[in-house]
């Protein structure tokens, strides 16, 4: 009797342990997932998008392609 509660506890310990561990490996991977998207997002699409829009508006017009132009590198 005394053998089975001891064994019953140290599988809940074990289990108990076991789902901490997991649950810190899944809070560490979210919390770096989004710690990411939030760096790409404020820090690194603004920058682009400045970026694009300098070079789409600032550039001369003369260097822009036309459609002819266009249509002959894709084909």
């Amino acid at each position: 009797m005394f053998s089975a509660l001891l064994t019953f506890f140290v599988l809940g310990l074990f289990a108990l342990v076991s789902m901490v561990v997991v649950l810190a490996l899944v809070g560490a991977a979210f919390g770096l997932a989004l710690s990411l998207a939030g760096f790409l997002l404020f820090k690194v699409v603004p920058v682009i998008l400045v970026g694009y829009l300098l070079v789409r508006f600032l550039a001369p017009r003369q260097k822009r392609l036309s459609a002819a132009d266009r249509e002959w590198l894709e084909s």
